[in-house]
């Protein structure tokens, strides 16, 4: 069966089932995908044949087309995703400008925000690896951090603004303002209210 609330939705969409549909342009586009939810203005609007996503809030998963197993809640997030999969976001622009990364998850008001191929990167708090672009394999707990990383790999940070500046790869930092001013130093651990707070391109620590 189908469910459908609302003007202009499930426009293309004549024989799918088990989608359910509420708010203006919501599945719009959908041809054969099924098992979707999408509930908000132009939620899922591009869809085609992406199955099994659930979208809540405007313009979520808007430009979803094959994209499947997508979680989307919070106006615009994970808007920009086309064809990855695998990806949840919770909150206002969360995984806004995901096109194509995969496995990521993102809690928090413009959490990986930019995000557009990175994959395998898990973000929670407000703008937590908001500006990582292609990076991977990240780990970011706490509101600002890892926030200007766009595509290093392998970083874990666990505090308030927490490697806040890092631009490199294979650096752990935990607690408030641990690593802040990192940016191309590596293999670094920082354990501690403001460790390592100044250190910015040296290694190995």
């Amino acid at each position: 069966g189908k469910i459908k609330i609302g003007s202009e939705i499930y426009h293309y969409n004549n024989s799918v089932n088990f989608n359910i549909n509420l708010g203006f342009e919501s599945l719009k586009s959908n041809t054969a995908g099924t098992k979707n939810t999408a509930i908000g203005y132009q939620s899922k609007h591009s869809n085609t044949t992406g199955s099994n996503n659930t979208a809540s809030g405007y313009q979520s998963l808007h430009s979803n087309t094959t994209g499947t197993s997508n979680s989307a809640f919070g106006s615009e997030s994970l808007r920009s995703n086309t064809t990855a999969s695998d990806n949840s976001s919770f909150g206002y622009f969360s995984l806004y400008s995901n096109t194509t990364g995969f496995n990521n998850s993102a809690f928090g008001r413009d959490s990986l925000m930019n995000n557009t191929t990175g994959s395998s990167n898990s973000a929670f708090g407000h703008s937590s690896l908001n500006f990582n672009i292609s990076g991977k394999f990240n780990s970011s707990f706490g509101n600002q951090s890892l926030l200007s990383n766009e595509t290093g790999e392998h970083n874990s940070a666990f505090g308030y603004s927490s490697l806040y500046l890092n631009k490199s790869h294979y650096n752990s930092a935990f607690g408030y303002y641990s690593s802040y001013s990192n940016t191309n130093g590596q293999n670094n651990s920082a354990f501690g209210y403001n460790s390592l707070y100044t250190n910015s391109t040296g290694s190995d620590n």
